[in-house]
């Protein structure tokens, strides 16, 4: 089996999680500067098997579109030109960040490191990843 990547974009840097193989387990894979983000994912997939790209669908909480809503689409129509054989879809990320921090401070971690706005974004995919699995039923 090919693994499923999926993607929390973000205006300056994107988390990206991907899953194992066998689609059992999500992981954070990194959190890249988004000028680098199509670079870092055509040599991703070069190296690896993905058989599916999940995008973190900005909404309100009201459903409604977030602000980052269109810069999603124009990198998503991006990666489907540059990847056509790789489908890629839209997963709902409205609780993403939240249980991102809330992750983070329930690990443990130093309150230094949980200023580190990356390592949120790369939970974030995982998340992100996660609720498609468990929504899939993987």
């Amino acid at each position: 089996m090919a693994r499923i990547l999926s993607i929390d974009y973000g205006k300056k840097r994107t988390g990206i999680a991907v899953t194992d193989p066998l689609q059992i387990i999500a992981g954070g894979l990194a959190t890249v500067a988004t000028c680098e983000l199509m670079s870092f994912l055509q040599n991703y997939v070069a190296r690896e098997s993905v058989e599916r790209i999940v995008v973190g669908e900005p909404k309100q909480l009201n459903g409604e579109p977030s602000e980052n809503l269109p810069r999603v689409k124009q990198f998503v129509a991006k990666l489907r030109k540059m990847l056509p054989d790789i489908p890629v879809e839209f997963y709902d990320e409205r609780f993403t960040s939240v249980l991102a921090h809330k992750t983070i401070i329930d690990s443990g971690i130093s309150k230094k490191a949980r200023q580190n706005k990356a390592l949120v974004d790369e939970i974030s995919a995982t998340i992100i990843l996660q609720d498609y699995l468990r929504m899939k039923g993987k």
